[in-house]
């Protein structure tokens, strides 16, 4: 296995970020943060890694999360909302449960899972320790994923939980990469190359002693679902354009007939999934973070998901704004005593202010999809299945006509 691959075709020309392809195309009414994506939000750090085969039928990889430095003892609040649960992400329970996270993120494939959550599991007990073999800590992994089996050969099992160990230890917070890394690396997106893509929000409000402050909405999506003809951008119908021009290319060629039906019967089968992780620095409690959750659907909806049975589409939301002790109580540490309650201060945004962060989660959501998308490369994957990149230039000359 290698980290850099042999199954991505370059020489398409560059492949660009939507800003740059579009300038002047309208992605809401909130400005991006300095790098228009998740490590927008202080202390949110991420890293994606690739992984290949020689022979091209392994394309996946990973993508490691940590929401903040001091994960591990102070949590944040969180929330998650499933807009169709065809899919796996660990630790959603507690989530719910208790409204904190205080876990890593992984975002791999589906066979992965298992492999990560050991990882996330081996990378803690490094990071933390373990007395004589006594692990005195609690920890419920997170772990997000996506099928990517149709350019992965998935049952070569090639995520092992060293992969994880290494993302953790190597997460930073510059602009995530986008398009076919990380745990995108083999996913598909209206049948164009998909994977990782990211952006950001930033939204004018006030502390809690009222004075002016800006929030930082960031979101990161692995996106791999979607059909075609229902692929718009700003309410253009693109997809519906280029697939008409590729059915009529499959009708005259019948190799690129066959290729298609092999895709179609295989999305027809498994669908794909999104999976989206919003951050935020607004001192959020955990049912406002559910809401903003719920926002990511927005988003997605414009760019042409509908949430079909078999896609996975499973959206987590987080805040820094607030940290809140774990670790609190094991069998060497009493902070508290579990039976007498002892409150925390935190601070809260009022629920009639706010609108501004969910526009901030609708707006980067949909452009995280539209970076995935513009960024992916065209990829010839397992058994010779070839997906190609989004046509960046016929993107530009159809939304020049409408624009």
């Amino acid at each position: 296995m290698s980290s850099t691959s042999g199954t991505a075709i370059t020489g398409q020309g560059p492949r660009k970020r939507m800003r740059d392809l579009l300038p002047n195309l309208h992605l809401g009414y909130w400005k991006p943060g300095p790098l228009n994506s998740l490590t927008d939000v202080p202390g949110v750090r991420v890293h994606t890694q690739e992984i290949f085969a020689d022979n091209g039928n392994v394309n996946t990889g990973v993508t490691s999360i940590l929401p903040r430095e001091d994960w591990f003892y102070k949590a944040c609040y969180s929330g998650i909302f499933s807009f169709n649960g065809s899919g796996e992400m660990t630790g959603s329970h507690w989530i719910n449960e208790t409204g904190l996270l205080h876990s890593p993120i992984i975002i791999t494939n589906s066979f992965a899972v298992g492999a990560a959550y050991q990882g996330i599991y081996e990378y803690t007990i490094k990071a933390q320790g373990a007395t004589k073999g006594n692990v005195d800590w609690f920890l419920l992994p997170v772990v997000a994923e996506t099928f990517d089996g149709y350019l992965n050969d998935l049952t070569q099992f090639v995520v092992k939980p060293e992969h994880i160990i290494k993302g953790l230890e190597s997460v930073s917070s510059d602009r995530v990469r986008e398009g076919s890394v990380g745990g995108g690396t083999g996913m598909i997106c209206h049948y164009f190359k998909g994977g990782t893509g990211s952006s950001s929000r930033v939204v004018e409000g006030f502390d809690s002693k009222g004075e002016l402050k800006t929030y930082t909405v960031g979101v990161l999506v692995q996106a791999n679902y979607g059909r075609p003809q229902h692929f718009r951008i700003a309410g253009v119908p693109v997809g519906r354009i280029l697939a008409q021009e590729a059915n009529m290319k499959a009708g005259s060629n019948p190799t690129i007939k066959m290729a298609r039906e092999a895709l179609e019967k295989e999305k027809n089968r498994k669908d794909g999934s999104i999976i989206v992780i919003l951050a935020t620095d607004a001192p959020l409690h955990p049912t406002q973070l559910q809401r903003l959750a719920k926002r990511a659907t927005v988003g997605l909806s414009r760019v042409g998901g509908y949430g079909h049975n078999p896609s996975g589409d499973v959206f987590l939301a987080f805040s820094t704004g607030n940290g809140i002790p774990v670790q609190s109580i094991s069998m060497e540490r009493r902070a508290v005593d579990p039976f007498k309650p002892t409150p925390v201060n935190v601070d809260v945004v009022d629920d009639s202010s706010i609108n501004g962060l969910f526009e901030a989660a609708a707006d980067a959501t949909e452009e995280s999809i539209y970076n995935a998308l513009c960024m992916a490369e065209t990829m010839v994957g397992n058994q010779e299945h070839k997906i190609e990149a989004l046509p960046l230039e016929k993107v530009k000359n159809i939304m020049e006509r409408y624009m």
